[in-house]
């Protein structure tokens, strides 16, 4: 009789038998100390491993002055928590995310992990577009949005500092909006210590520079 998951017991039960001790195979694998197996790697060790190897990506919901219901695809990078790609749509589909996907990471700069949730809309074009890349797939456990943490982060400064103060009026509109923002984002992140967020602070048409009413902008302190 082989105990499972151990190829000792049986060796040192035979030794046993020779010696004159009659025994069971089962004492033997009860008695004896269990190997300490090195710990598998935990979910916030993988995401410090290869940080600069993974993206995460995510989807949220904005509504317009009509009550449309728009989709905006956030795709960032964990190495320096950079925004890779922006996507909006009123109709998100698997060939639709598919082909974000290629224009954010394209060929040659393919992160080599990309983490997201079980969302319905990451269907099996989608999937295929990521092998075909290069790219391993990291799909979330169920109910886990911890796990994509700096995604979830990510939209909800968004919200706070941007689409909170702004009404959306079109599908342009919000891609304009939140490309704006992605340039605020990524150069604010090189230089932390540098920008403030004018909160409360409404910018007409003429002096928008997002060409829009109600974008909240940010300044340097340096300048």
């Amino acid at each position: 009789m082989k105990i499972p998951g151990s190829t000792r017991p049986p060796r040192i039960h035979g030794e046993l038998l020779k010696l004159g001790i009659d025994v069971g195979q089962t004492s033997v694998a009860k008695y004896m100390v269990k190997r300490r197996e090195p710990p598998s790697q935990g979910w916030r060790t993988f995401l410090r491993n290869h940080a600069d190897g993974i993206a995460a990506m995510d989807m949220f919901v904005v509504p317009t002055i009509s009550f449309r219901l728009l989709y905006g695809l956030l795709i960032m990078g964990h190495g320096r928590r950079h925004i890779l790609w922006f996507g909006v749509t009123a109709h998100p589909t698997a060939e639709w995310i598919a082909n974000q996907v290629t224009q954010a990471c394209g060929w040659e700069q393919a992160p080599r992990y990309l983490i997201r949730d079980r969302d319905g809309a990451f269907g099996e074009v989608f999937i295929r577009r990521l092998r075909s890349i290069g790219i391993r797939d990291r799909p979330t456990s169920p109910r886990s949005p911890w796990q994509n943490g700096y995604a979830e982060r990510l939209i909800g400064s968004i919200r706070r500092e941007c689409l909170d103060h702004v009404i959306v009026f079109s599908e342009r509109h919000l891609r304009h909006l939140l490309l704006c923002y992605m340039k605020y984002y990524n150069r604010a992140s090189e230089h932390p210590s540098g920008y403030v967020i004018d909160e409360k602070r409404f910018c007409w048409l003429g002096c928008d520079p997002a060409g829009y009413f109600g974008f909240c902008r940010a300044r340097s302190v340096m300048d």
